[in-house]
């Protein structure tokens, strides 16, 4: 119990954050490109309380930390937060921004991967060992963010990769593809559950990795 304690303690502020910032990134951008709904709804925050969904942001990432500790073995955890409100119609050029707006999450990600590696860096010239709270948070924080970033690539609506998909393939096309999103989240389960899901991240994850060596 002690073990899975501390576990939840390093990894809560890289989950709380790397999801609740992922949402803002989206409401931030899709200001820029004309649609103001999440800052007039206050989304567009830091404060993570503002985003956090009971179930997405706090039961499911505790409940598949608890699985991997009792399995003694590596598992995907991830979350979600409450999305933030994107009206697409009032977006500049609708079909073209929402390929941006899209991107900001995931792209959110990567930025705070890079910012917990240059964390870590620091701590380890300064003398930190492998083993310290704030050395373990920043791997935690890499790997969460890594993880995010990833799952929210693959191309399947409603993932961001979905709508950068949406927003690339000609029109028709494009609307044909969006009649997947009913069915995204039960398509993650089956892949999560097969195993199948890691095998489809790890080019994205090895591409995200490459990128923070170079800040190591």
């Amino acid at each position: 119990m002690e073990s899975i304690i501390q576990t939840i303690t390093v990894y809560a502020l890289p989950v709380l954050f790397g999801i609740t910032l992922h949402e803002a990134a989206h409401g931030y951008v899709a200001r820029m490109f004309g649609d103001p709904t999440a800052y007039q709804m206050g989304r567009i925050s830091l404060n993570p309380v503002r985003h956090i969904d009971p179930i997405g942001t706090i039961v499911v990432p505790l409940v598949l930390l608890f699985s991997t500790k009792l399995m003694g073995g590596a598992g995907l955890l991830f979350g979600w937060a409450k999305p933030v409100p994107v009206d697409w119609s009032r977006l500049r050029n609708p079909k073209r921004d929402m390929l941006w707006v899209a991107l900001a999450g995931p792209g959110s990600n990567m930025v705070m991967a890079i910012l917990w590696a240059l964390s870590l860096r620091f701590l380890m010239e300064f003398g930190a060992t492998p083993t310290d709270f704030w050395v373990r948070m920043a791997i935690a924080g890499i790997q969460v963010n890594l993880i995010l970033m990833a799952l929210n690539l693959l191309p399947l609506p409603p993932l961001d990769g979905g709508r950068i998909v949406f927003s690339l393939l000609p029109g028709k096309a494009a609307y044909q593809y969006a009649r997947i999103e009913p069915y995204g989240l039960m398509i993650i389960i089956v892949l999560m559950l097969t195993g199948v899901l890691w095998t489809l991240l790890r080019p994205l994850l090895m591409v995200g990795q490459g990128i923070v060596r170079w800040f190591l």
